[in-house]
Order: C-alpha cells, then sequence, then structure tokens
C-alpha cells in the first residue's frame, strides 16, 4: 500500500508540475502529463484513470480525452485497438 501511495503522490507532482491544476489541464499540457508519467515508470492508463476521476473540472474535457486517447495509442502497446475490417 505505500509504495502505491508513493506512486500516486508522484503522479500528482507531475500533474501539478505540466498541468498546473485540472483547471488549466489542456491538450498540451496533458501530452506533457503523460511524457513525464511514462519517463518516471507510472503507468499512463492509471494517470488517465486518476485523471478521468476529476473530467468535470477540466474545461474541454471531450478534446483533452481524446488527445490523450491518441497519446496512449502511440505510445503503449496495449493502448493499441485491434480492429477487424469486413
Amino acid at each position: 500500500m505505500t509504495n502505491e501511495k508513493n506512486i500516486q503522490a508522484a503522479m500528482e507532482n507531475i500533474f501539478n508540475n505540466t498541468c498546473g491544476s485540472f483547471e488549466n489541464c489542456t491538450e498540451s499540457s496533458i501530452q506533457a502529463f503523460l511524457q513525464q508519467c511514462e519517463e518516471n515508470g507510472i503507468d499512463s492508463q492509471f494517470c488517465m484513470s486518476w485523471v478521468e476521476q476529476h473530467k468535470s473540472e477540466i474545461p474541454n474535457w471531450q478534446s483533452v480525452s481524446k488527445v490523450s486517447l491518441e497519446w496512449m495509442n502511440e505510445h503503449t502497446s496495449t493502448g493499441s485497438p485491434i480492429s477487424f475490417s469486413e
């Protein structure tokens, strides 16, 4: 549990440094946040799950969410969707 709290604290610190606040979270700052998380070995899906819990506080959430999903698709192996063509 302590390790999880340390990861949470590190992630929140990165968020504060890149976005500042949920109200200031933008398309570019969410990408910086995800990049910093990745560089610090924190799972980007864990980070976005946390950010998503606060989506009501983020202006333009739809756009921020779309950009973050695109970032994860480009940078994580699990983010890539499997598509089937008919």
